[in-house]
């Protein structure tokens, strides 16, 4: 992929700035900073993905997120039908990264006033999310509050169970293989930016100038993945350490510690994202630093078991763990 202007000649590129996250409002630097503030001052519990508080033979975990500015999208197109698949789905692959089974989900809804069209969309998305998930849906909160919510925010927290001796130890070994697998589109990270870079020249509700949708919106809005069928083969298959590739994109890779991931045969971006970054006139380095980019979940294990296992799960073997740190992929290094 190339970071050419929105017409796809580089010559437009003198008209139209290139975009990144942070000029689109979200700095992942000051995020991560703010975040760490955070935990320093409220004290940091045992865990990555999800919250670990020992219960005896097993742990309890826990993992909270939001939909985030794909709320926007869906305002726009008046369809909010998805955006709870989005919830459920955000929290639960975060528990599956850490080989937690997923087991209940209580949401959140904060609106500035009630209205019974969109509340109704939201539910057939959570319902419809927590029966892919196998998730029971266990109550939740609507909250009215015009002066601090304009229109409405979705968030929700994940409660999983897992023996002791079942969660992924956390960390991947030199000369590991990397399986990932495939993403549905941009899941629901990253759409600051890009939402920023169609509207650069585009509305949400114009045609979609690639298949599969009817508009731009309702590519933007193709619900995120959810990854629970995943955990049995991956624990049969002895995985050491997973990563959600969510905010901050093939980064997230260094999460399952300090080794350098070097990516080879990654999944073709959806066309969404090359479309994003023509608008956007986004660099390939900003593009994998936010995004997906196609995979969506990674694990890391022994080379061996890679194979059976990506054969098993329609996943596919995309690269390995060595020596070093960093992630490099498609030529850039992260």
């Amino acid at each position: 992929m190339t970071g050419t202007g929105a017409g796809g000649d580089p010559a437009d590129d003198a008209t139209e700035d290139e975009l990144t996250y942070a000029d689109a409002g979200v700095d992942i630097g000051a995020s991560e900073a703010a975040t760490a503030a955070l935990v320093g001052a409220a004290g940091e519990s045992e865990g990555d993905y999800a919250g670990l508080l020992d219960i005896g033979d097993r742990y309890l975990a826990l993992a909270t997120d939001g939909v985030g500015t794909k709320l926007i999208v869906a305002e726009a197109l008046e369809d909010y039908s998805t955006v709870g698949i989005d919830c459920i789905a955000m929290n639960a692959n975060d528990l599956v990264a850490a080989g937690v089974r997923p087991v209940a989900f209580v949401d959140y809804l904060a609106v500035d006033t009630p209205d019974e069209r969109f509340a109704e969309q939201v539910g057939r998305g959570l319902s419809a999310g927590a029966e892919t998930a196998d998730v029971e849906l266990v109550g939740g909160e609507t909250a009215v509050m015009p002066e601090v919510v304009k229109g409405l925010d979705l968030a929700g927290t994940c409660a999983g169970l897992a023996r002791k001796d079942a969660l992924f130890p956390g960390e991947a070994a030199e000369g590991d293989a990397l399986v990932g697998f495939r993403s549905s589109g941009i899941h629901s990270n990253g759409l600051t930016l890009a939402r920023k870079a169609t509207t650069r020249n585009h509305e949400y509700d114009d045609d979609c100038p690639f298949e599969g949708y009817d508009t731009i919106g309702e590519a933007l809005l193709e619900p995120t993945r959810i990854y629970t069928d995943l955990l049995d083969p991956m624990r049969e298959h002895g995985v050491r350490a997973a990563a959600h590739v969510t905010g901050g994109g093939w980064t997230n890779l260094e999460r399952m510690g300090g080794f350098r991931y070097v990516v080879e045969d990654a999944f073709d971006p959806h066309p969404v994202f090359e479309f994003v970054q023509q608008e956007g006139n986004v660099s390939d380095e900003e593009m994998h630093r936010t995004f997906n980019m196609g995979t969506g979940f990674v694990a890391a294990l022994a080379p061996d078991d890679a194979e059976t296992l990506a054969a098993e799960t329609e996943g596919r073997v995309i690269g390995r763990v060595e020596a070093g740190s960093g992630v490099a992929v498609r030529g850039l290094d992260l």
